[in-house]
């Protein structure tokens, strides 16, 4: 049982979430708006501010705290979510596939797009959970590394498989079973995020590049070169590249990593680590090739004829946005209702005709086909069985190991 410890950050972790905030997935575009994972740390000041009221540390109980459901009294659900993240109509007031659940339904959504960081929205909601109290929302939005904290906590509530018959049967078995929350009796996926090379043809004029060896090792790409300012990115991609399993691997095989990227930092092969910033770059072809977020990918490729992306041997990185019931939330099976209906194909399809993220939907490319058989036919939006089978996750962190890492990782990128 992992208990809620109102520490300070570390140095570290302040610079993590800075990066995030600045120039992270935080920073990003709907498109592009891959979500901050600067791990464990927490908004400045957040946790010296919760240990200041006085509010004491929670320990888990089993499948969260629930309240007295007012689900059949009360048709309504309430639903925050990141910005930009979600279908809307030419006229932008209206999200169609809301609209379709509340005629199906009954059950009206107040939906509100209040999630800008991680970090930012755990501080928001904490002081309610850690005292056991209403966050006012019932449905939530979280980073696999957050979501994975929440529940530890025991601050969300477990989900009830038969109000999820649509969820279960068609979620993706790439999505199944994460290490923080196996079989998924806690969350669901709302959107995959996957990391890749990206390249400018151009740019790289004729050099062959496949893997990360390529923008390590390469003399031709020197000074030309990005990696991702996102820890779990880049060192996850390097430790496929090295034969490593992101989801099993040692401080040692960490240790490994960041001495081979900093050899590459200090010849000067690795131009910089950057957020999304790193789009402009390969846009102009000052990066030749760098470690990309394929939600930006999708969008360069349609805009640049010279960008495009290649999925390495030795695979690639995949995290997840997740939904969550938090404890005590009024509305548990209205939220369910609202989960499931998302893993309906059709509603799927709709919303990643829009947003072109990964959907974590089986069964959802005929129905993406007729609204956008470009997306349907897109391995970063729809990936197919091969595109699957290299995906890889990060494996959870203790917080002893998350100080530590973000210490080194932040030495190696300058932070």
């Amino acid at each position: 049982m992992e208990q809620y410890e109102p520490d300070r950050l570390t140095p570290a972790q302040v610079a993590a979430m800075r990066r995030s905030l600045r120039n992270g997935r935080a920073a990003m575009t709907r498109r592009s708006l891959l979500r901050a994972s600067a791990g464990g740390a927490l908004t400045v000041g957040g946790l010296g501010a919760l240990s200041a009221c006085g509010i004491p540390a929670a320990g888990r109980t089993q499948g969260g705290t629930s309240a007295e459901d007012h689900s059949k009294q009360e048709k309504t659900v309430n639903f925050s979510n990141w910005t930009e993240y979600i279908d809307l109509d030419d006229s932008g007031k209206h999200h169609p596939t809301l609209d379709t659940f509340r005629r199906r339904t009954g059950i009206s959504v107040k939906y509100t797009e209040d999630i800008n960081d991680n970090n930012e929205f755990f501080a928001k909601i904490k002081p309610q959970l850690a005292a056991g109290q209403d966050t006012g929302r019932d449905l939530i939005v979280l980073t696999d590394w957050l979501a994975a904290r929440v529940i530890r906590l025991g601050w969300v509530q477990k989900l009830d498989p038969s109000n999820l018959p649509h969820a279960y049967t068609n979620l993706s078995p790439q999505f199944r079973n994460p290490d923080w929350d196996p079989g998924r009796a806690y969350s669901y996926p709302w959107q995959g995020i996957s990391t890749v090379i990206a390249y400018n043809k151009k740019a790289l004029d004729g050099i062959e590049v496949k893997s990360i060896s390529d923008l390590l090792d390469n003399p031709k790409l020197k000074g030309r070169v990005g990696f991702l300012s996102e820890m779990r990115d880049s060192i996850g991609m390097t430790l496929l590249d090295m034969g490593k399993d992101p989801a099993n691997f040692t401080d040692d095989d960490f240790d490994a990593v960041i001495a081979r990227l900093q050899k590459a930092v200090d010849k000067g092969q690795i131009r910089r680590f950057t957020g999304n910033d790193y789009t402009s770059d390969l846009t102009k072809g000052d990066l030749a090739a760098c470690v990309a977020w394929a939600g930006d990918v999708v969008q360069l490729k349609s805009d640049s004829p010279d960008v495009d992306f290649v999925i390495p041997d030795s695979g690639y990185m995949t995290s997840t946005d997740n939904l969550l019931i938090p404890n005590k939330a009024r509305h548990k099976t209205n939220a369910e209702r609202l989960v499931d209906f998302y893993y309906e194909p059709e509603q799927a399809a709709a919303l990643a005709a829009y947003i072109n993220y990964v959907s974590p939907v089986d069964g959802v490319k005929p129905y993406l086909a007729k609204i956008d058989k470009s997306a349907a036919d897109n391995p970063l939006i729809v990936p197919d069985k091969a595109m699957q089978a290299k995906s890889h996750a990060f494996r959870s962190l203790s917080q002893k190991e998350e100080t530590a890492y973000e210490e080194k990782f932040a030495k190696l990128t300058g932070a």
